[in-house]
């Protein structure tokens, strides 16, 4: 079984016992025995002084973009990291007067949207230059560590579902992303890292023997983990993503897609890995909720072949080819952003977009970010901890 950051540090807490600790943790902060990582080292005789909180919440009541109003009662003060405006991203000031050790243990899933990563990348900007030292736990990728996919975050793009300068599907564990962000902004952060035990590049989730906790209330599987970093473009466009289901981002759907019809179009890109079922099924909160509509399941059918992003950018074309006068990309506020369309900050720029739109074929869209994919293989190496 892979050992995480959280492992490894609690087999010898001692140098620790004069520290004053913030954590940023969420449920999925725990020992391979389900304890609690704020338990356990209060346990061990460690001074906690406060817990930083992502989005959704420490225990992830609450849906996507939704303020964290909500804290349970804990033995120390729980402060929340995502409330109504962007500075709620940010720690005040006052609250690390009396913190000279950050740990940040949270489970990512490998998808350069998903907000805990980026939580962590605004602490360290809100720490550069104070003698505060940050302390990543390391977890794996649960998409392993080698394929990459998508491009480059165009920097005019930046949100807080892109503020790394990486592909959609990145490769990298937390805290190789945490050395990468301190060399590529230049901060001057006191940051150091628990590496794994046993966990390699090849490595996808349920090799590594760990338990699952799902890091938010529509990741409730490795599996939804696999097709999000395609399927959550779905946020952009008005076709559900199977949020009000059991099983989002696996489904997706709207009132006027005919499944059969998708399915067979979606079929001719040859998209290896993957299998397209028709469907219908009948959302209970979010997009299109109390309405039966037709749509697709992603049957992932080999995860080393499998490209996600890809996949959601074909099924998108897709969609585009089919259902023109219905399909819409959405505009409006989308993470604290009302500017640019969700669609283009998630693809992390506007070309993907404009060719869909533009009748290109898919083959042309995926090859456009092959280039990107490339330069970060090579660049990344440099910030590897893990064979």
């Amino acid at each position: 079984m892979t050992a995480t950051g959280l492992d490894i540090l609690l087999r010898n807490t001692s140098s620790f016992r004069n520290r004053n600790i913030g954590l940023i943790v969420n449920q999925t902060s725990v020992t391979p025995e389900l304890q609690y990582s704020w338990n356990i080292l209060k346990e061990k005789g460690l001074h906690l002084t406060r817990i930083f909180s992502p989005e959704h919440g420490l225990f992830a009541t609450e849906q996507d973009q939704i303020s964290v109003s909500y804290q349970p009662e804990m033995d120390c003060e729980v402060v929340s990291l995502y409330g109504d405006t962007p500075d709620s991203l940010l720690p005040d000031k006052a609250l690390l007067d009396n913190i000279d050790l950050i740990l940040f243990d949270i489970q990512d899933v490998g998808s350069r949207y998903y907000t805990y990563v980026n939580t962590l990348a605004l602490f360290m900007e809100a720490v550069s230059g104070r003698d505060i030292e940050i302390m990543v736990l390391d977890r794996p990728n649960p998409l392993g560590g080698n394929i990459i996919e998508g491009p480059l975050l165009d920097p005019a793009f930046r949100s807080f579902v892109g503020v790394f300068p990486i592909p959609v599907r990145h490769g990298m564990t937390t805290g190789e992303l945490a050395h990468l962000y301190r060399v590529v902004k230049k901060l001057d952060v006191n940051l150091s890292v628990v590496a794994m035990e046993g966990w390699n590049r090849s490595m996808l989730f349920p090799e590594t023997g760990l338990p699952w906790i799902p890091p938010s209330p529509n990741m409730p599987t490795y599996a939804t983990a696999a097709v999000y970093p395609g399927m959550c473009l779905f946020e952009g466009i008005n076709v559900s993503e199977g949020r009000g289901t059991t099983t989002p981002f696996q489904l997706s759907g709207a009132p006027f897609i005919k499944p059969y019809e998708l399915a067979e179009h979606c079929t001719g890109y040859g998209l290896e890995g993957v299998l397209f079922r028709p469907v219908w099924f009948k959302p209970t909160f979010h997009k299109y909720c109390g309405e039966v509509i037709g749509g697709l399941w992603l049957q992932v059918t080999d995860h080393t072949l499998f490209k996600s992003f890809a996949t959601g950018v074909a099924m998108t074309a897709s969609l585009q080819e089919l259902y023109p006068e219905h399909l819409h990309f959405l505009n409006g506020v989308y993470e604290f952003n009302d500017t640019l369309p969700a669609f283009d900050l998630l693809a992390g720029n506007s070309h993907i977009r404009t060719m869909i739109l533009n009748a290109h074929n898919s083959c042309s869209i995926i090859s456009s970010w092959q280039n990107d994919e490339a330069e970060f293989a090579e660049f990344k190496k440099g910030f590897h901890l893990y064979d």
